[in-house]
């Protein structure tokens, strides 16, 4: 292993060299930990403004480290897609507006190196325009598309969420906002530990601007 202390030079060979600059018992911080989060979003209609579930999922050092989840009042009561998530206007009228829940969510994705989803193309959006809808400015995150990374990692077709877990054995309870979200951390550390290092991967499966 390759130390990371710096190499002092030989007093005997350079008896003139400098000495590091350090007050005594200094040493370099050691490098923080990757972190990212995997996000899913449920949507009531077809607006992408219309989110009704948000889960967020934090990953530290290859340990998935906090799950934040709420369900989310969309702008409009009529709901399209109860069918495939089963949330109901009934399970969410009296609960928080995106705007409401903005400085929770903000803060949860505050520091992280990037943000992963899967099909991130659908969660980036619903992302922006429900800021848009709300009047606030995201963080410009990079977004990373588990799509794009289960297809070239594993040569998976079809790659949604259900087939990927299934091939790599992960618990996936679907349309679930926190089974999404997890599944999708765990489809990242799966690359990860098959070899992959996340700036690769990042700058392979990341969404353009």
């Amino acid at each position: 292993m390759v130390s990371s202390e710096p190499v002092q030079p030989s007093h005997a060979a350079c008896p003139h060299a400098a000495k590091p600059d350090l007050p005594p018992g200094d040493s370099p911080s050691p490098p923080r930990p990757a972190r990212f989060a995997a996000i899913d979003f449920e949507t009531a209609d077809m607006g992408r403004d219309s989110a009704c579930a948000l889960s967020i999922v934090l990953v530290e050092d290859g340990t998935l480290v906090q799950t934040w989840s709420s369900l989310v009042r969309p702008p409009r009561s009529h709901f399209v897609f109860t069918y495939i998530h089963g949330i109901t206007w009934r399970d969410v009228q009296h609960k928080p507006t995106f705007a409401e829940l903005w400085p929770e969510i903000s803060s949860v994705l505050q520091g992280v190196d990037f943000v992963a989803a899967h099909n991130a193309s659908f969660d980036r959006s619903v992302l922006r325009a429900c800021c848009e809808s709300a009047g606030i400015f995201p963080a410009p995150n990079s977004y990373l598309c588990t799509v794009r990374l289960a297809r070239s990692v594993w040569g998976l077709r079809p790659t949604t969420l259900a087939h990927v877990c299934r091939h790599l054995s992960i618990p996936l309870k679907h349309h679930d906002a926190v089974s999404d979200a997890q599944a999708c951390a765990k489809i990242l550390l799966a690359a990860r530990d098959k070899g992959h290092d996340y700036p690769t991967l990042l700058r392979q499966h990341r969404l353009k601007s």
